[in-house]
């Protein structure tokens, strides 16, 4: 999803292309469809596009792929769209973000 954007270059996906068995269920749960299979394994297409849901890493049987929600959590930025009010803002309060 080229379009979705956060903040550039502070998303925390890790991949670890070794651990990777190729099942895809990173394809089958990411919303924003970051990771595709090529060669038998995961392949991070738009790294900047993830949202750090966390979903790849908790369907990830051999354990490739970790997530830490950051600054572009996804619960800072369904949070502002909900509560419309800027969730740069809201990221230091210590309730606001991934608590």
């Amino acid at each position: 999803m080229k379009k979705f954007r956060y903040l550039e270059n502070t998303v925390t996906l890790c991949y670890n292309e070794n651990m990777c068995i190729g099942c895809g269920n990173c394809v089958i749960v990411c919303p924003h469809r970051v990771f595709s299979i090529e060669n038998g394994k995961a392949a991070v297409m738009d790294h900047d596009g993830c949202m750090e849901c966390g979903a790849c890493s908790l369907n990830c049987p051999s354990e490739a792929l970790f997530v830490r929600p950051g600054v572009g959590c996804a619960q800072a930025i369904l949070h502002g769209w909900i509560s419309k009010v800027p969730f740069l803002g809201r990221i230091f309060s210590p309730d606001s973000c991934c608590s």
